[in-house]
Order: C-alpha cells, then sequence, then structure tokens
C-alpha cells in the first residue's frame, strides 16, 4: 500500500472519478519522499485516464518500511540480521 495524495486543485469530482475504475500506479524503485506518482484510472467501459499524484511516504525510514513490505517485515529483518551478528 502506498498513500497517494492528489495534486493541489485536483479531487475525485475534478478528476471525473467514480470509484468504479481499476488503478495501475508507476512506482519506479528509487522512490523519495514526497515524489510524483503517474496513475491511470481504467473506467468499467475501457477509458483510462492517466493523472499525477504526490506519494505521501515522507521520510527516508518510510521508504524503507515500503521497500521491506512493511514495518512489520522491517522489524524482523533487522532482528534476523542482529541474530547474526
Amino acid at each position: 500500500i502506498i498513500p497517494l495524495q492528489f495534486q493541489p486543485g485536483e479531487s475525485v469530482t475534478s478528476l471525473g472519478l467514480d470509484g468504479k475504475e481499476s488503478f495501475d500506479i508507476e512506482i519506479n524503485n528509487d522512490i523519495q519522499p514526497g515524489a510524483s506518482v503517474s496513475v491511470t484510472a481504467t473506467a468499467e467501459d475501457g477509458t483510462k485516464k492517466t493523472f499525477q499524484t504526490v506519494n505521501r511516504i515522507d521520510t527516508p525510514v518510510e521508504i524503507q518500511y515500503y521497500r521491506d513490505g512493511g514495518i512489520l517485515r522491517t522489524v524482523l529483518k533487522r532482528l534476523k540480521k542482529e541474530g547474526e551478528s
């Protein structure tokens, strides 16, 4: 899960979204806090709308949690590393 925020001035209404779309989110491996993320919404009739969002991963620590698959995996990874020392 990645928290995304609409760009200033954009909203569900202004983008014409109704909640029935499927979403494709393009995330680079080198994602940084606050970076722009492209989202493509595909409506039930197949029409697509692409827009930019701001990722709300705000700190390097949160980036690590995201890359590890969540805070629990990050903690388990650290514990395993400490146990190997």
